[in-house]
């Protein structure tokens, strides 16, 4: 609740001019029990004066009708404005936290976990708050005010009123915790349900390919029972609840109308005020039933709120703040004895005491096995891990004490993977570059080689990209992820097995884009193929986390060491 109080400050004022707003508007609904026992005695006692009395309330009453119109539309006015500014300021926060997040809890959080915290959870949110707004504020001013009238006008009848409750309390209590855990075991097997189908969609292909079409579908099918049997659980436990709680007031309010009936048939209460304390009874009833019916939906509400507070509060982000920021890049590095273990794998290091020297300009190929270590270095390059011991220097300042915002807007990195987004061809060449001329983005196309595939489609780069950029060949996505670094300008280029996947005519041509990415600029390859490496200025091969030769291509075949037992094996 402190939290949620955390959430809409600033909103505090428009929240109690809604609640004003909602007092009064809502205020026919406890009045008329009030007007009818009066009706209901001055009609009994008949006299001339008790006539203009009748008048009287049925005009008050009017009025109190009248003015409920523009109350209620204050009160949705000052509270729906509030939510939705707390909703959007909610969602800026998770997406803000998001890109700070380390690329190595991204690594190990599923995204359908992420997506489910930035939408689910803040539809529940709204939903909590409306409900505390709306129907909490309406249920407790309620109880409020007919508890207040009743104790001013019958002590004892207030007296019999506060055995409603005690037991309302001690049923909720009975029953909270228990539906607290419900929702929560839910929520997580709803997340967990959540990432696997976002991950059976993206292997579709693979099940289609290898015919596991029928073992996909068994497979979620243990998750959705999961589910199933979750919800379950909840719903049926919720049902008794609320048959318990029901049957409860029932007994409870027949008690309220004999008892009434036995007062004011000694006299002891005018006979209009049975209707009344019945009416009012009634209300109390079904006020403090319908909080607790409100207790499962509040509880998944904070339940979500939690959730969001798990990924707010999270620590492992990418701190910048007071280290020195890039004004330019040289493009030196200077790996010394760099060791690297991942912090759920400490027992294995991928990279040891791995040492090399790449200088302003110049292309390195990191050549090894599978496991060798290369990515991981390309990581370390990036920045997107850091050494767990040894010194990464980066133009003579340790990557420690970078801001690592300002230096990698100085790099273009082409992954293995090209990543491709829905949008148009212009749309991902360009992604978060502004104020590009046309002729920039003219000589970028040429450069990756697109000319022709521009040229060929209708709507040349203004044509839209399905999801992924499956109506593009593979060969097709690289040269745009080429295009996407290279429209940057940047002083350092990371390439990650760029033309592994791809056929020799393509590969020819990413080749030769590659080649006008990487002229004058420090780059580092991870590549296997040999056009891909022959030309590079220095060749380090990386086996079990050491660099252990480097070299021009010549130098290391004549040498015949590890990397000529390598290109043997390749061969």
């Amino acid at each position: 609740m402190k939290t949620l109080c955390a959430v809409y400050k600033g909103s505090y004022g428009k929240i109690f001019l809604s609640s004003v707003c909602f007092a009064i508007k809502h205020s026919p609904v406890w009045i008329l029990p009030i007007l009818t026992a009066n009706l209901i005695n001055l009609a009994a006692s008949g006299t001339a004066a008790d006539k203009t009395k009748i008048i009287y309330n049925a005009v008050a009453f009017g009025i109190l009708l009248i003015i409920n119109v523009p109350l209620n539309y204050l009160h949705v006015h000052f509270y729906a404005s509030s939510i939705r500014n707390a909703e959007a300021g909610l969602r800026m926060a998770l997406v803000t936290k998001i890109q700070q997040l380390s690329i190595n809890y991204h690594k190990h959080t599923e995204n359908g976990r992420i997506q489910a915290k930035l939408m689910r959870d803040v539809e529940q949110f709204q939903t909590l708050s409306e409900q505390l707004f709306v129907n909490a504020l309406m249920f407790v001013l309620t109880i409020a005010f007919t508890i207040g009238v009743t104790l001013a006008k019958s002590k004892i009848v207030f007296a019999f009123f506060l055995i409603a409750v005690p037991v309302a309390v001690t049923i909720t209590m009975l029953f909270r915790k228990k539906i607290r855990k419900k929702n929560k075991d839910f929520r997580g097997e709803m997340e967990t349900a959540g990432a696997k189908m976002i991950e059976m969609v993206e292997l579709v292909p693979v099940a289609r390919a290898h015919a596991l079409e029928e073992w996909e579908v068994e497979r979620m099918s243990e998750q959705i029972n999961n589910v199933k049997s979750k919800g379950y659980a909840m719903d049926t436990f919720q049902a008794l609840f609320g048959s318990v709680s029901w049957l409860t007031f029932q007994l409870l309010q027949m008690s309220c109308l004999v008892f009434s009936a036995v007062l004011a048939f000694k006299k002891l209460i005018p006979v209009g005020d049975v209707v009344l304390y019945q009416s009012y009874f009634s209300t109390i009833v079904g006020s403090i039933s319908a909080i607790i019916g409100l207790i499962p939906i509040i509880a998944k509400g904070l339940e979500s709120l939690s959730s969001i507070g798990e990924l707010l509060l999270e620590t492992d982000t990418e701190n910048n703040d007071g280290k020195k920021k890039f004004a330019q890049l040289n493009g030196v590095y200077d790996f010394k004895n760099v060791t690297f273990h991942y912090s759920d794998k400490s027992d294995r290091d991928v990279l040891k005491d791995f040492t090399l020297h790449i200088d302003k300009g110049e292309t390195v190929a990191l050549v090894g096995e599978s496991g060798a270590g290369k990515s991981t270095a390309l990581n370390l390059v990036i920045g997107f891990d850091l050494p767990t011991s040894g010194t990464l220097t980066i133009d003579g300042v340790n990557i420690n004490d970078i801001d690592l915002h300002s230096y990698r807007s100085f790099i273009g990195v082409v992954p293995q993977n090209p990543i491709i987004f829905s949008g148009t061809i212009k749309d991902n060449i360009t992604y978060g570059m502004k104020n590009l001329s046309r002729k920039q983005l003219d000589e970028v196309i040429k450069a990756a080689l697109l000319e022709e595939l521009v040229a060929e489609l209708p709507d040349g780069v203004d044509t839209l990209l399905t999801e992924h950029g499956s109506n593009l060949s593979g060969g097709q996505r690289q040269r745009i992820s080429i295009a996407r670094a290279l429209i940057r300008n940047p002083q350092v280029i990371v390439l990650d097995e760029a033309t592994s996947a791809l056929d020799s005519v393509s590969e020819q041509k990413i080749q030769a884009a590659i080649e006008n990415l990487t002229r004058n600029r420090t780059t580092f390859v991870v590549a296997h193929r040999l056009s891909t490496i022959k030309n590079a200025d220095k060749i380090a091969v990386v086996k079990d986390g050491r660099c252990v030769e480097t070299g021009t291509f010549s130098e290391l075949m004549n040498k015949k060491g590890e990397f000529y037992k390598f290109k043997q094996i390749q061969s």
